[in-house]
Parts: C-alpha cells; sequence; structure tokens
C-alpha cells in the first residue's frame, strides 16, 4: 500500500516519516531515482528526481550509462531561493 502526500509524492509504507514540521507531511522520505552526474552532492532540485514506490522500482530504474542512480532522499523541501531540494539520505548500492 503506497499513500500520496498533498503534493502528490509517493511515500512507501515501510520509509521513516523525517519531518521537519511535525504538522505538515509535505516532507518525507522516498525512494527515487536520481540525475546525478556527480555522486558528491547531498542535495538535487526536483527536476533531477523521479519518486518512484518502491526500493525494487528505484534500483530496476537505474541506468549507469545516463548517470541515473537509485537513492532514498528526503524532500521536498522549498530552499530560501525558492527552489525545491530532495536531500540525499544513502545511495541504493
Amino acid at each position: 500500500m503506497q499513500v500520496t502526500g498533498k503534493l502528490g509524492y509517493i511515500k512507501a509504507k515501510n520509509m521513516k516519516p523525517h519531518l521537519i514540521d511535525p504538522s505538515s507531511d509535505l516532507t518525507h522520505e522516498c525512494y527515487a531515482l536520481i540525475d546525478a552526474p556527480s555522486l558528491k552532492r547531498k542535495r538535487f532540485p526536483e527536476n533531477n528526481v523521479t519518486v518512484v514506490e518502491s526500493e525494487a522500482a528505484a534500483r530496476a530504474g537505474a541506468d549507469t550509462a545516463r548517470n541515473i542512480v537509485p537513492a532514498v532522499v528526503f524532500g521536498p523541501s522549498r530552499s530560501s531561493e525558492g527552489f525545491r531540494l530532495f536531500y540525499l539520505v544513502r545511495w541504493l548500492e
């Protein structure tokens, strides 16, 4: 079973909620595919992140030739510049 947040992002049922604001469910931990030319970055703009339903879907969607890497991310969160960002929790290797 999946739960969809207010913005339509998929939250997997076994993911830990890491809410910055406990009264909001807009930011959460989720599985994703990241267009990541460098694995040294720790935050990614929303247009580089595709949220997926499960760890298996993230792993299946990986494409090293195109730098599409599976990960667990936290977000989306609004930056001080107004961008929506996802923060890396961990890479799925």
